[in-house]
């Protein structure tokens, strides 16, 4: 495969998905000292670069083929590609979604047109469900990544990069089970000289495994918020391509992920879901790695409001900006006061007070308070405890 896939996928997607805005961002060029370039496909149709691989499969097939249906397995983004992209062909979706789904993603699958059915507690057995239907009814199975036209289709992201901005000079892709970046990777068969980095969250890094040796092998996955790419094992079509054309894969931590989507709330003012932040997540943990102009790309931006709130909160307390902390003071009046008096004047915002005085743990004339609160960052962090201490407080 080469990029002449990608452009003629892109005469099937004309007028079907979007190009993306490529846009500059001062708050990442102050951290590394490079012109940074955030490839916003969470602003694509569908809120992903999923309806390219969809639509690119789906219009390949036959019209005997179309008119059978097609079925896919997905919690998310996927499904939302497969059901816009058959509503745009006349063809009937059904989609395989485990129980539990986020329901903004149910809503929208349902949206589209499709029709959905629930089996199995994670993404793995819905698959298998799916697949039992494809046997019984006849209708093709829509794979997230493991076909050459799905990689097609995800490779006019890298083709509307090297088009956008030509001196690019590092790509940075969310890694899962390989599509996007076995797509994106094929820029290198025309443009040897960028250098194409995978990116996975440590905690569910299927490829360094497989890439060392030499072929795809199932992985043991950690939890992480990255559920978009948290696949164990690579797909064969994805794999072959990755490892011609990957320059590398690093992996990063649940800290640098929130981090890197708080980052995108407030200062590039984008809404991006986890495993569509790992790009920048990566530029937080080696600032000084990758040369520029740098592209990370934003892959989505689908994000459950309940994860979203998680995320946040897991992001300000790696950040310094939240802390919980519990300590005992003298059940006297005015004790308490004088703690909250304490962490006022060290400019500290207090969220939330809880005094307990019931404990079988606790002493006589002794009270627990456990305080949720938000500080300026790391240091200032520093500062609060330590001056805690000082005051002779012993927080837990």
């Amino acid at each position: 495969m080469d990029l002449d896939d990608a452009r003629a996928a892109r005469e099937l997607l004309d007028g079907v998905s979007e190009v993306t805005p490529l846009t500059h961002s001062r708050w990442l060029h102050s951290l590394t000292g490079r012109d940074v370039r955030l490839k916003c496909e969470n602003l694509q149709r569908a809120g992903s670069f999923k309806i390219r691989g969809a639509y690119t499969r789906i219009a390949r097939l036959s019209e005997e083929e179309r008119s059978r249906g097609v079925v896919a397995a997905s919690a998310g983004n996927h499904a939302q590609g497969v059901a816009l992209g058959a509503a745009q062909l006349g063809a009937h979706a059904t989609i395989f979604m485990p129980h539990g789904a986020a329901l903004p993603k149910v809503a929208a699958t349902r949206g589209y047109g499709a029709d959905l059915r629930f089996h199995g507690t994670g993404v793995t057995e819905s698959l298998v469900a799916a697949e039992e239907f494809a046997a019984e009814t006849g209708a093709t199975l829509i794979h997230p990544f493991d076909h050459r036209d799905i990689v097609a289709g995800q490779a006019t992201v890298g083709l509307e990069i090297i088009e956008q901005l030509p001196e690019v000079a590092t790509i940075l892709v969310p890694l899962g089970g390989g599509g996007l970046a076995a797509g994106i990777g094929l820029v290198k068969t025309e443009r040897p000289d960028i250098r194409v980095i995978g990116v996975q969250a440590e905690a569910a890094a299927a490829y360094p495994d497989s890439l060392a040796e030499g072929m795809p092998v199932q992985a043991e996955l950690g939890a992480t918020m990255a559920d978009g790419i948290a696949v164990a094992r690579p797909g064969e079509v994805p794999f072959g391509l990755i490892r011609e054309h990957l320059d590398d894969v690093v992996t990063v931590s649940e800290e640098s992920m929130s981090q890197a989507l708080i980052g995108l709330l407030e200062r590039a003012k984008l809404l991006v879901e986890p495993a569509g932040a790992v790009g920048v997540a990566a530029l937080l943990e080696h600032p000084d790695r990758f040369e520029g102009p740098i592209v990370p790309v934003l892959s989505g931006g689908n994000l459950d409001a309940l994860l979203l709130m998680e995320v946040i909160r897991h992001g300000l307390a790696s950040g310094g900006r939240f802390l919980m902390f519990r300590v005992r003071i003298s059940d006297r009046p005015g004790e308490l006061m004088r703690l909250l008096t304490a962490l006022a004047e060290m400019d500290v915002n207090i969220l939330n007070v809880h005094h307990d005085r019931g404990s079988e743990a606790l002493g006589v004339r002794e009270v627990e308070v456990a305080l949720q609160v938000a500080t300026r960052g790391l240091d200032h962090r520093a500062e609060v405890w330590q001056r805690l201490e000082e005051l002779g407080y012993d927080p837990i």
